[in-house]
C-alpha cells in the first residue's frame, strides 16, 4: 500500500497500560520537541500514544546526531534526540500526503480522544486534518495545535523554533554574562527549554480537556504557542517590568530579587549557595567562621545584600575558595543552608538520590544492539504510579498492529 509502511520487530504482544490515563488513545501527528514531549508525558501516565511518521524517514529528530544508537546488525540506529521525547508510544508509518493516508487518519481520529499536532498554522486544512474536520467526525476529541506564533496575530503564518522564541521572547536578554563582562553576549539555555515548557503547558490543558469532554461529551481546540509560553516563562522577571518599568539585563549568574544566590569557588569546583531569607544569610555567615558578615550593617537585608551584591559576593568567594565542594557542603548542609554542587551530566546520574529516586530507564529494543537509557518521568503518584511499558519505538514498529484495527491490514 502506498500510503504505509509496515514493519514488525516479532517482539511479542503488547500488554494493556495502567496508568492514571489508561484508556485514553492520543493520535500524534507532532514531531521535533514540543509535541513529542507532551504526548510522552501522557504515554507516561498510561495513555496509548499513536504516533504517525513520514514512510521511510519519521520525526525528523530521528536523524539528529550524532550520538546514534547502533542497531543489531551493527549499523546506524535512531539518533540520541529521538529518544528523550518518544517513549511509550506506537509507531505507524503513513503518508497523510495522499489520500489514502489522510482518511486512515480521519478514521483513527473517531476513536481517538486526542489529537496532538505541529504543522504551520493551517497546514493540514489542506488534507482535512484541521481541527474543524476531526471534530465533525468526533465532538469528544481534544484536538491541540502547537504553533510557533498560534492560530491568530500578524505573526500567526511564521514558524517557530525554540532558539528563535527564546531570543524573540526575552530569554536571552537576560541570560549570559552582563555587559562588561568576558564572554558578554545574550545566551540560549543549553537545552531547548521552550519546547519543553511548551509539551508540559499542553499536556496540561490536554487533561483539562479531557476532563471537559468526560463531563459534557464536547471537545475543543487547544492552541499553544511558543512565543505565549516563552512569555509566561519570563515569571519573575517579567513581573520585575511590571512593577519596576525597567526591562531586566543579563546578570551572569546572579538573582535579579536575592542575594547571595549564585555559584562560589572551591578548590575542586562551585557550590550554588541559595540564600532565601535573611536568617539563612547568617546561618552562611557563621558556617563560614565569618560571623560579623551577618551582622554587618550592609547585608543584614536582602534589599541591602542587593545593593551591595559585588562587595559581598567577593567577601563570600575569599571565604568558600580555599574549601572544598564537599566541606563547604556539609558545613552549609549542617547550617541549614541550601546549596549544591555545579555537576556534569554524567555526574547527575552518580548522585546517591538520583539512584534511590530511579531517574534513568532502562528498556529493551529488538532491533538494537544496546537497551535504550532515558531520564524517568519525575511525576511520583501513590496509586496511578507511571508506566514504561514500551521503549521509543522503531520507524513503522506498530503499523500492523493499528492498522488491523481499521481493517486497513
Amino acid at each position: 500500500m502506498p500510503h504505509a509502511r509496515r514493519r514488525r520487530l516479532g517482539s511479542g504482544p503488547l500488554t494493556p497500560t495502567k496508568g492514571p490515563l489508561s484508556g485514553v488513545r492520543v493520535l500524534d501527528l507532532s514531531r521535533v520537541l514540543a509535541g513529542p514531549w507532551a504526548t510522552q508525558t501522557l504515554a507516561d501516565l498510561g495513555a496509548e500514544v499513536i504516533k504517525i511518521e513520514r514512510p521511510g524517514a519519521g520525526d525528523d529528530t530521528r536523524m539528529w546526531g550524532p550520538p546514534f544508537t547502533t542497531k543489531a546488525d551493527g549499523s546506524k540506529g535512531d539518533a540520541a534526540y529521538f529518544l528523550c521525547a518518544n517513549r511509550g508510544k506506537k509507531s505507524v508509518e503513513l503518508d497523510i500526503a495522499t489520500p489514502e493516508g489522510a482518511e486512515i487518519v480521519r478514521e483513527l481520529s473517531k476513536s481517538c480522544d486526542v489529537v496532538v499536532e505541529n504543522f504551520k498554522t493551517g497546514g493540514l486544512k489542506k488534507y482535512g486534518l484541521d481541527h474543524a474536520a476531526l471534530s465533525a467526525v468526533n465532538r469528544r476529541l481534544v484536538y491541540c495545535s502547537i504553533t510557533g506564533f498560534g492560530q491568530n496575530g500578524p505573526d500567526a503564518h511564521r514558524a517557530g523554533y525554540d532558539y528563535m522564541i527564546q531570543a524573540m521572547g526575552g530569554l536571552m536578554s537576560v541570560t549570559g554574562q552582563p555587559d562588561g563582562s568576558p564572554g558578554a553576549e545574550p545566551m540560549k539555555v543549553g537545552v531547548a527549554v521552550v519546547d519543553l515548557f511548551t509539551g508540559l503547558y499542553a499536556s496540561n490543558a490536554i487533561m483539562a480537556a479531557l476532563l471537559h469532554a468526560r463531563a459534557t461529551g464536547q471537545g475543543q481546540h487547544i492552541d499553544i504557542a511558543l512565543f505565549d509560553v516563552q512569555a509566561a516563562m519570563l515569571a519573575n522577571q517579567a513581573a520585575n517590568f511590571f512593577v519596576g518599568g525597567k526591562a531586566p539585563t543579563r546578570m551572569g549568574n546572579a538573582h535579579p530579587n536575592l542575594a547571595p544566590y549564585q555559584p562560589f569557588p572551591c578548590t575542586d569546583g562551585m557550590v550554588v549557595i541559595a540564600v532565601g531569607n535573611d536568617g539563612q544569610f547568617r546561618a552562611l555567615a557563621q558556617a563560614l567562621g565569618a560571623a560579623g558578615l551577618g551582622a554587618d550593617p550592609r547585608f543584614t537585608t536582602n534589599a541591602l545584600r542587593i545593593e551591595h551584591r559585588a562587595v559581598l559576593t567577593a567577601e563570600l568567594s575569599a571565604l568558600t575558595a580555599g574549601l572544598t565542594m564537599k566541606s563547604l557542603m556539609t558545613a552549609l548542609e549542617g547550617a541549614g543552608v541550601p546549596c549544591g554542587p555545579v555537576n556534569t551530566i554524567d555526574q547527575v546520574f552518580d548522585e546517591p538520590q538520583a539512584r534511590h529516586r530511579g531517574l534513568e530507564v532502562t528498556q529493551s529494543r529488538a532491533d538494537l544492539s544496546a537497551p535504550v537509557r532515558t531520564v524517568a518521568s519525575p511525576i511520583r503518584m501513590s496509586a496511578t504510579p507511571v508506566v514504561y511499558d514500551l521503549p521509543p519505538p522503531a520507524l513503522g514498529e506498530h503499523t500492523d498492529e493499528v492498522l488491523k484495527r481499521l481493517g486497513k491490514a
